[in-house]
């Protein structure tokens, strides 16, 4: 096949064009000599990955972040000082966050090998005119292929000979029901989930026999060019990541301009470089928040936990911060915020409408009539329409767990449970009427039918598509139950009001077996039926999914539904979970959007709720529209069709049961119950994570910036260092561990999900909390000075008793500031002072330690502190007493009783 035929309308060929392409014969196939020379000249069929990133090399780019090289540079300094366990501490953070960032990339490189291994299996193929199982790999254009039910399609294939083929599509295209397939040429421009004359590769055949010729192979199939999107897809950095980066970028150069500043400004003054140099090392160490990257990491893993208990996994940490901040969530339609599971909410019978409730296939629930409970048994019409749908069957109800499934036809399992809402259970209703021979059912006539041998005499049963069954009618049953003549106009209009409810209508009918002794043909059901009602089913929205729309709503985040199912369904479903409703909920079609130019997508993204019959580059489409605009976009999926645009998301969120290993492969997060439920929990999580996290910048930045501050002072007045580089790094690395990672353990404070989402384009810090930052390193500043001379005043100059002064002061005040900062707006007695109990473990573990600290001989030997006396304790834990006292009451006057971001109060 040449290779200019990789853009041939395959389902718009007559099938003779077809073989004449392909060079082949339907009756043969290829012969085995060809087969190897097509074999060599388009490669074995199999998806292959892009070239990749060597594994060491994926390592070493896990290093390459300016808050890394601050953190190696701090790992140089502390081994150049000879603290070789600080050293070893700060760098086994580095390697802990290098290697947890490579395995996550690892996994995330799973989702092309996915889709190599949905493509390998063996296929029954004609050649030299004969049956041969062969590996699928070895699949050339030109191969003709034999599919049966429980087959995987091993190749895109173009259909020649069908016989009832139903193929399973969800992967693929999103379709919710098996697809019937047939063999006749289609319109050019037909959309892919509407090709029904192709099977594609990775689908799988659920009904039916079929012959179909390979039109393409490997990378070249409809699975391939969906990796090539994967592979082409771009990896977006999360919000928090960008802003550290820009953070970590803005203090490695602060660092190191104060560091320079510090140096040249000391030896302007007659210090020697070698002891400038001790300075501004003292300096660097001061200013590095050596705690930060290990704090992430750690608020993020917290913030896993916490999801996994929520039934959402996450498979890349950042994730679980980008969930706070999303905007827009882009929601598949089958299974996420619906059931999955068929289910009758409406009927017709005698002239009169009646509705089920109940869930999926639960046969628990009432049938109602103008909203009141209705006996099946005294409207004759309605339960001779139920009993045709128990009757006209194939599949059953299996009870496993406590919970029923359906096995067989999904369709089928629907009107099983409407029969048993009204008594009519399968067993029971089937001896009463056993089945003596059936015409199953067949795409080109669209409707199955069964014979019964019912109290002495036969009876025909037929359920299928109301067009070609009605037609079939010569009359209809009143609400008595009694024939009447047939009255098309409104049974038409019945049907209209169904389908726009997004209700798939089956209609039913019987007729006399008389005349079927020899078996049932279609000649016994071309005619004289008699006209039995309308059963209109849906997969139904879950009722937690329309609490968790409506709670992101509420949250300032919009939810757009992306589906590959039809356009009326899709409308239906958006304006009962909420989307919207009548004109308000704009629905557009894939084929629409195809009109729609790139410049122009993202307003219209940003308009439209619903979005339908959907091709995989047009959800990825989608996806980079709303990015264009600004948003934090969620997208979940459980296709092969989904993963590109999962991978393009801001957070990609596969399903676990449903879901495909490629569309795992490429997610951010997997839902272990495929409900969209989880995903509002989620966000949640995600706002809490983002909290804490800023809460534990907001408590670090004082420190190191009075710290900077009180070495700079001191170089630049020529004083004596009121702190040594080893004390610098005890108190950081001391108080992060058993202050700073208490933050991390904060409750989620009430209200999160009342907020709007934050702003992409906002900065981590806020003016305000800019302005808190400085004016607690005022405090530290001012306080360690004036320590600092107050100690050497009363001890006669003995300076290591004034630099333990001064170590002890800055500890406090950043104990007493980690109690400002558990909230950020609201004062500690609205949060509750017991509500993080690991805080107040930690500021009793810092006290005991600094205790230590000053008292013990083996720590005096380390640090050259001090015993302090009770009245320079009095004195330093005054200044933390009034620093603490004055940040609330900022905290009172900046926000009083209003909030940040809108959170509640």
């Amino acid at each position: 096949m040449p290779d200019s035929h990789a853009e041939t309308p395959w389902h718009h060929l007559e099938t003779r064009m077809v073989f004449s392409l392909l060079e082949t014969d339907p009756e043969t196939g290829l012969t085995s000599a060809e087969a190897d020379v097509r074999l060599a000249k388009h490669g074995p069929n199999e998806v292959t990955a892009s070239v990749r990133v060597p594994g060491w090399l994926r390592f070493l780019q896990q290093f390459n972040q300016p808050l890394i090289y601050i953190l190696l540079g701090a790992t140089v300094i502390t081994a150049f000082l000879g603290e070789w366990v600080d050293c070893s501490v700060i760098f086994a953070v580095v390697l802990a966050n290098a290697i947890v960032g490579y395995i996550q990339e690892s996994k995330a490189e799973k989702a092309i090998d996915a889709l190599s291994r949905m493509v390998v299996t063996t296929a029954t193929v004609r050649r030299s005119g004969h049956r041969e199982r062969v590996p699928s790999r070895e699949l050339v254009p030109g191969d003709i292929v034999l599919l049966q039910a429980g087959d995987l399609v091993p190749a895109d294939l173009r259909l020649f000979r069908v016989k009832n083929l139903q193929v399973d599509e969800a992967p693929l295209t999103g379709e919710s029901l098996p697809v019937s397939k047939h063999a006749d040429p289609l319109t050019r421009d037909v959309v892919l989930a509407d090709r029904r004359n192709l099977a594609y590769a990775g689908t799988l055949v659920a009904t039916g026999f079929a012959e179909g010729m390979v039109w393409a192979t490997g990378n070249r199939t409809e699975t391939g060019r969906i990796a090539r999107l994967i592979a082409g897809a771009t990896e977006i950095s999360t919000p928090l990541t960008k802003k550290i980066a820009v953070f970590s970028r803005l203090m490695l150069w602060v660092i190191l301009g104060l560091a320079l500043i510090t140096f040249i400004v000391g030896v302007l003054r007659g210090t020697g470089p070698a002891e400038m140099f001790m300075v501004a090392v003292a300096l660097a160490v001061g200013a590095i928040p050596e705690g930060l990257p290990a704090a992430v990491t750690v608020v993020l893993a917290i913030g896993v936990s916490r999801m996994a208990k929520r039934r959402a996994i996450i498979r890349k940490l950042p994730a679980v911060e980008t969930l706070g901040g999303t905007t827009v969530i882009c929601s598949d339609k089958t299974g996420t915020l619906t059931e999955n599971r068929m289910m009758v909410q409406e009927a017709f019978a005698g002239g009169v409408f009646f509705e089920f409730t109940g869930m999926g296939y639960e046969t628990k629930g009432e049938i109602l009539r103008e909203g009141q409970p209705v006996d099946p048994l005294r409207h004759p019409a309605l339960r001779e329409c139920l009993r045709a749908g128990v009757l006209c069957n194939d599949s059953k109800l299996i009870v496993e767990s406590g919970i029923t499934n359906v096995h067989g036809d999904p369709t089928e399992g629907a009107l099983l449970v409407s029969g048993a809402k009204a008594g009519l259970l399968h067993a029971e209703t089937r001896r009463e009427a056993p089945q003596l021979d059936m015409i199953p059912f067949e795409s080109e006539q669209m409707f199955r039918a069964t014979l019964h041998q019912d109290s002495g005499r036969r009876t025909i049963y037929k359920v299928g598509a109301v067009e070609r069954l009605l037609r079939r009618c010569a009359d209809m049953l009143d609400a008595g139950g009694r024939p009447t003549p047939l009255d098309e106009g409104a049974i038409r209009a019945a049907v209209e009001v169904m389908a726009a409810k997004g209700l798939r209508v089956l209609a039913f009918a019987r007729r006399d077996g008389e005349g079927t002794e020899g078996g049932l043909d279609h000649g016994h059901v071309a005619g004289g039926l008699t006209f039995l009602g309308l059963q209109g089913m849906i997969d139904p929205p879950r009722e937690e999914a329309i609490h968790a729309v409506g709670e992101c709503h509420r949250a300032g985040i919009r939810v757009k539904m992306i589906t590959g199912d039809h356009p009326v369904t899709a409308r239906a479903i958006a304006a009962r979970i909420g989307l919207g409703k009548g004109d308000e909920c704009r629905t557009l079609t894939g084929r629409e959007l195809e009109d729609i130019s790139d410049r122009d997508l993202p307003d219209v993204a940003e308009e439209t709720s619903v979005f339908a019959r959907v091709a995989p580059e047009q959800k990825l489409r989608l996806v980079e529209a709303l990015q264009s605009r600004g948003h934090i976009v969620a997208m979940t999926g459980d296709g092969v069709n989904d993963a590109p645009a999962l991978k393009q998301a801001d957070i990609g969120i596969a399903m676990g049961i449903t879901g495909t290993d490629v569309a795992k492969g490429a997610a951010d997060m997997i839902l272990t119950d495929d409900n969209f439920a989880a995903i509002e929990s989620a966000v949640e999580e995600g706002r809490g994570v983002f909290d804490n996290l800023l809460k534990f910048i907001v408590w670090t930045l004082p420190t190191n910036l009075g710290e900077t501050c009180i070495v700079m002072g001191a170089v630049f007045f020529g004083l004596a260092l009121p702190i040594l580089p080893v004390q610098l790094l005890w108190i950081n690395l001391g108080t992060t561990v058993c202050l700073g990672m208490m933050l991390v353990f904060e409750p989620k404070e009430p209200g999160l999900m009342n907020r709007p989402p934050r702003d992409p384009r906002r900065p981590l810090l806020t003016f305000a909390l800019l302005m808190r930052t400085g004016l607690v390193s005022l405090f530290m500043v001012a306080g360690g000075f004036w320590i600092f001379f107050r100690e050497l005043q009363l001890s006669g100059g003995d300076l290591p008793t004034a630099r333990t002064a001064v170590v002890q002061l800055i500890v406090l005040v950043e104990t007493a500031y980690l109690f400002n900062c558990r909230s950020l707006h609201q004062p500690l007695t609205a949060i509750g002072l017991w509500s993080n109990r690991q805080a107040i473990a930690g500021a009793v573990a810092m006290v005991a330690v600094q205790f230590l600290y000053g008292y013990a001989p083996f720590m005096n030997a380390l640090f050259q502190s001090t015993p302090l006396g009770i009245a320079s304790w009095l004195r330093i834990g005054g200044v933390a007493l009034l620093c603490f006292l004055v940040v609330e009451l900022e905290k009172y006057l900046r926000f009083g009783r209003r909030s940040v971001e809108g959170a509640p109060e």
